[in-house]
């Protein structure tokens, strides 16, 4: 006698559910560091030059993995590979309760980078992988939004835990425990369009359909028509549009990680205390919240008025990257609402931006090789960050965060700028060679 499995119905927004948690969890193990970071400063004696090295070590392991984990969960799977990755990066978050000064932590933010690097690639194969086209901006923007949601709440959670101990080392131990709950529900809960039990098949028969006809139009296009195997790193380096993919994550990641790591510190320079600033802290991350869900939906929007996907797509880019620039009106105001609100504005204008940015390798690249392309993308956008953090330390210790916030406002503009040169609109989507 066979068990009868019950149906879920819209299950894809399920699966999209589950990943816009992970980036939730992800985000809050990340932020940890980012709401204590004016405390372990007084504590262990600190300059933003010492913890802009804590921040690089993050970066490095984080720009490393992200195209290594790539690889890795186009081989093993989503189901494995987020598994995988969801449980070492909750192990190393908790380790660092155990960290004694700047070399312990640098270690354990290294390996916190080395796991929490792989959860973009995969969420962006996922989407590829559960979501036709004219839904992935929505699917994509539901589970970026979850780095803005995480950001939000880290800060209440952070000091609650904090004051509610008396001592940093139980808070990340009991905000890396989050982890292991998306583990058990991922484990429990997630299984391959072919084979999940609760899948409607007329939703399977959507998602497999649409899936089928871009294997014969992009996988064509890449790889011979064949697009049930990783395309070779060396053959996606050769696509003009992979470039404008990594360029423009490159170019652009470096202005939410400087808001992410850095905007207590920059409270605190201008004057304000921590516990006086929650309401102002999480608002920019709200704000980028609401940015993921309009990039994903006027894309989506304009796409089902008839509007070809890329044109769509850089519609977005382009208007948001020149939201951006109002960071630089941020080094002549002292007043805390106006400053909040133009960091949230331009927050707001980068995570529509990022949207587009990480639905473009489900756009242009078979599912097979999606997550590789992220990757690599991610690989790019740490690089920029190392950089970038490296020089905000230096800057902000010898001079002040001016030349930082004026930098973060150009520096988008390049990027929409490459993405519109070497991502080009081309007859059924498909990819050029440089």
């Amino acid at each position: 006698m066979t068990r009868e499995h019950r149906i879920i119905p819209h299950l894809r927004w399920w699966i999209g559910g589950l990943l816009f948690a992970s980036t939730v969890i992800n985000y809050i193990d990340r932020q940890t560091l980012s709401v204590l970071a004016p405390r372990l400063k007084d504590e262990f004696h600190w300059t933003n030059s010492d913890f802009a090295l804590i921040v690089i070590a993050f970066r490095v392991a984080y720009a490393v993995m992200q195209t290594v984990a790539g690889r890795v969960l186009d081989w093993l799977g989503t189901r494995r590979g987020l598994l995988l990755a969801v449980t070492w990066y909750s192990v190393a978050a908790m380790l660092t309760s155990t960290a004694r000064g700047l070399r312990s932590f640098a270690l354990l933010r290294f390996l916190l980078g080395s796991g929490e690097a792989a959860n973009w690639p995969g969420a962006t194969k996922t989407v590829a992988e559960w979501f036709p086209k004219s839904e992935r901006g929505w699917a994509v923007a539901l589970f970026d939004s979850g780095s803005a949601v995480g950001g939000a709440v880290a800060p209440f959670l952070v000091v609650w835990l904090y004051h509610t101990f008396g001592s940093w080392r139980p808070v990340f131990l009991l905000t890396g425990l989050l982890g292991f709950a998306w583990v058990i529900a991922w484990r429990l809960f997630y299984h391959p369009v072919e084979t999940h039990p609760h899948l409607d098949p007329k939703e399977r028969e959507l998602i497999l359909r649409s899936r089928e006809a871009e294997q014969h139009t992009e996988a064509r296009a890449i790889a011979g028509g064949e697009g049930r195997r990783p395309v070779a790193w060396s053959e996606l380096l050769r696509l003009r549009q992979t470039w404008g993919i990594i360029l423009g994550k490159s170019l652009t990641d470096p202005v939410w990680f400087f808001i992410t790591d850095w905007f207590a510190i920059y409270l605190v320079s201008k004057g304000f205390a921590v516990e006086n600033t929650l309401l102002g802290f999480w608002i920019p991350f709200l704000a980028a919240d609401l940015g993921n869900f309009f990039g994903g939906g006027l894309s989506s929007h304009l796409i089902r008025r008839g509007w070809p996907v890329l044109k769509a797509r850089k519609f977005v880019i382009l208007i948001c990257g020149l939201g951006m620039t109002l960071l630089i009106p941020t080094v002549f105001v002292s007043s805390l609402p106006l400053l909040v609100t133009l960091f949230a504005i331009s927050t707001f204008a980068y995570a529509a931006w990022s949207t587009m940015g990480l639905a473009l390798p489900s756009d242009l690249y078979p599912s097979s090789t999606v997550a590789s392309v992220s990757g690599m993308s991610g690989t790019g956008a740490g690089i920029g960050t190392i950089i970038s953090t490296y020089l905000i330390g230096r800057v902000s210790d010898r001079y002040s965060f001016a030349p930082i916030l004026v930098g973060a406002s150009l520096v988008p503009l390049v990027a929409t700028a490459l993405v519109f040169l070497l991502i080009r609109d081309q007859p059924g989507q498909r990819v050029e060679r440089c």
